[in-house]
């Protein structure tokens, strides 16, 4: 048997102060785009900004439905608009933030296992790793580059690839 350990990399920021004036940007973005989260059911928003390599920035919030499986989270959103709308262009930054009616929310929240692999399959795509915020608001910001810091076991099967 072999024991093998993960080291995961982060960063911790107490406010968006910390923060270089072009994550603040992004994080403030990923709060705007709240306003179009469709989460009437869990009254949970998730708001995303993505920053492309030409500086260009895309919004991407949770869309719920009914029939639960039928929704969409907010990266998954933002991540297949780049994928459609802008198919050449690398994603390098994304920050994400939510907040609730229900409870105040105290810290950061993650992306889920599904957006993981999304984002995880984004870094192959374009060759180079994505640097992620979490943001809460108010609160503190987690920074993370390369998904592989969050998804360790990332699916990856060669054979499927073009």
């Amino acid at each position: 048997m072999d024991q093998k350990n993960f080291v995961v990399s982060y960063q911790t920021f107490k406010s968006l102060n910390e923060l270089s004036a072009s994550d603040q940007e992004l994080c403030l973005k990923a709060e705007e785009a709240l306003k179009s989260s469709y989460s009437p059911y869990s009254n949970f928003k998730v708001g995303a900004a993505l920053k492309l390599s030409n500086k260009q920035i895309v919004l991407g919030s949770n869309q719920e439905n009914v029939a639960y499986p039928s929704g969409l989270c907010a990266e998954r959103v933002a991540l297949f608009t780049v994928g459609a709308a802008y198919p050449d262009l690398a994603v390098q930054t994304m920050a994400i933030t939510a907040k609730s009616s229900n409870f105040v929310i105290q810290k950061p929240i993650t992306s889920c296992g599904a957006c993981l692999q999304v984002m995880a399959e984004f870094e192959q795509r374009q060759k180079q790793e994505i640097e992620v915020l979490f943001y809460c608001i108010g609160g503190e910001i987690i920074k993370v580059k390369g998904i592989k810091n969050l998804l360790p076991f990332v699916f990856v099967e060669e054979r499927l690839e073009r």
